[in-house]
């Protein structure tokens, strides 16, 4: 099946020998699981928010005796989302301290300690009734995810033979979106999306990091980090013997040694001199503007939140919804294998980016108008697979492209930083800019301001136990209830 995809993407993929063994893709898929990680906590706690949010504010009640304030509320909650992206800006820093030292495998089975960590913060975070471990949980999952997605593109390409490196490479961005749909699946109220269960749903983080851990040591560490770092050329040989099937790899020995002598040869560029010397200054602009396209497009706003918009839409049931925009999404990242060697990166990347756009005015339109509200669902799914075909893949690995060797770690940095930043940018200020342009309306206030509102979209849930509540006040939609308790007012 592999042959035949590859085989697809036509005859300068099939130069020289071609030989995917069994050894490789098994190599590949244990790597691709940091990936999927990624993808899984990035939006893991959509599904779960309005059950979060009530336990935000049963912890609250408990510890002052007060329902949570509404700003308060938006406040915890914008910080759960976010606070995953500062992790990952720190994490994509510190890529380099662990893979020149460490070596591209033992960093990736190091860094599972911090998935284990921050997977256990987040399931006992409610038996502990402990918001901050919830928060501190998603930031030591965002260090780790922040990490992985330096070094799994990084250790892919470098076991890949080079003819088959970008096909390979693609697989990562394939491990993401997986990531997303099994999150998505996952986080239905039937098998962990529950009152019950939700814990379990954030800290399942951990099964994929001890997987990883059983089975990455059995594989093989980089031979470019073998040969160029360790000058270990005997290991280095027995390893790309194993990956490529063949015992004659002098080829690749040579084509490390020359790419290691190239780099002797070259300046290693700092962060300043990017912007300073204008040899590199127009590249890094470029490699930021394709990185903040990429997250200032919506498309996380869509994945966080995608739920939300559904239920707001009118969508009768909003999670089946989110998760087919995660097929879509899965199946194009597939598409995007075919296209992008075709097309060409600047080709795919316009049209995706004014494809997004058309259907986000369509979005806005379904949003107002109820009576289309399911023009919503074509709107998103368009939306993700134009994401897909460009915008999505293409700034992860253009940034090696417009680098050399010398300069290219560097690029690497502060282009991972900005796509951080704009991530925690869009996952803190998206509640906010909701409740301003409306999207908060239909709510519940209780008596002098003490009640913390309820969305209109959290219907049918239980509200929140407390001894002696007063009965609320409604304003807006009768059908809400309010988080101080039962209301003898109005039937829950």
């Amino acid at each position: 099946m592999i042959y035949k995809a590859l085989h697809g993407l036509g005859p300068s993929y099939l130069r020289d020998r071609l030989t995917i063994t069994c050894s490789l893709v098994t190599t590949v898929a244990v790597a691709a699981i940091g990936s999927l990680q990624f993808g899984y906590n990035t939006v893991v706690i959509n599904a779960p928010e309005e059950i979060i949010k009530v336990f935000f504010n049963e912890t609250w009640i408990t510890r002052t005796g007060a329902p949570i304030s509404p700003e308060l509320l938006t406040s915890l909650w914008s910080l759960s989302v976010a606070i995953f992206s500062v992790g990952g800006m720190i994490g994509s820093f510190s890529v380099g301290l662990f893979v020149n030292r460490f070596g591209r495998r033992n960093s990736m089975l190091l860094v599972n300690i911090l998935a284990i960590i921050g997977g256990t913060l987040m399931g006992f975070s409610k038996l502990a009734r402990a918001v901050e471990m919830l928060i501190c949980g998603r930031f030591i999952i965002g260090i780790f995810c922040g990490l992985c997605t330096g070094f799994v593109p990084m250790y892919i390409s470098e076991v890949s033979p080079t003819n088959l490196r970008g096909s390979f490479g693609t697989l990562n961005q394939l491990g993401i979106v997986v990531g997303i749909l099994v999150a998505q699946i996952f986080g239905l109220e039937a098998i962990m999306g529950s009152e019950t269960l939700w814990p379990l749903l954030l800290g399942f983080t951990i099964v994929p990091a001890i997987l990883q851990c059983a089975v990455l040591p059995f594989c093989p560490e980089s031979p470019r980090f073998l040969l160029i770092n360790k000058m270990e050329e005997e290991k280095a040989q027995k390893v790309l013997q194993k990956l490529r099937g063949v015992q004659d790899v002098s080829q690749d020995i040579q084509e490390m040694k020359e790419e290691s002598a190239k780099m002797s040869q070259e300046k290693k560029a700092t962060v300043p001199e990017l912007f300073r010397s204008p040899n590199y200054r127009q590249a890094i602009i470029v490699a930021i503007m394709l990185q903040l396209s990429q997250q200032l497009s919506g498309i996380n706003a869509v994945f966080y939140y995608s739920t939300g918009i559904f239920k707001e839409a009118g969508i009768q049931y909003p999670v089946y919804a989110t998760i087919g925009a995660g097929v879509v999404n899965t199946i194009f990242t597939v598409v995007s294998l075919f296209l992008v060697e075709r097309a060409g990166r600047r080709t795919l990347h316009l049209v995706g980016l004014g494809g997004m756009a058309i259907c986000a005015v369509l979005m806005t339109i379904a949003l107002k108008v109820k009576w289309v509200s399911y023009i919503s669902i074509v709107a998103i799914f368009g939306f993700v697979a134009l994401f897909e075909i460009g915008p999505g893949p293409i700034p992860w690995f253009i940034v090696a492209e417009l680098f050399s060797q010398g300069p290219r770690p560097a690029a690497m940095a502060v282009a991972g930083c900005s796509n951080w930043t704009s991530n925690f940018l869009v996952g803190m200020l998206f509640p906010y800019a909701a409740v301003r342009m409306g999207a908060g309306r239909g709510r519940v206030t209780c008596p002098e301001g003490q009640g913390a509102p309820v969305p209109s979209q959290s219907r049918g849930r239980t509200p929140v136990a407390a001894a002696n509540s007063p009965s609320c006040t409604l304003q807006g939609n009768p059908n809400s209830h309010c988080l101080l308790g039962p209301c003898p007012q109005h039937s829950v």
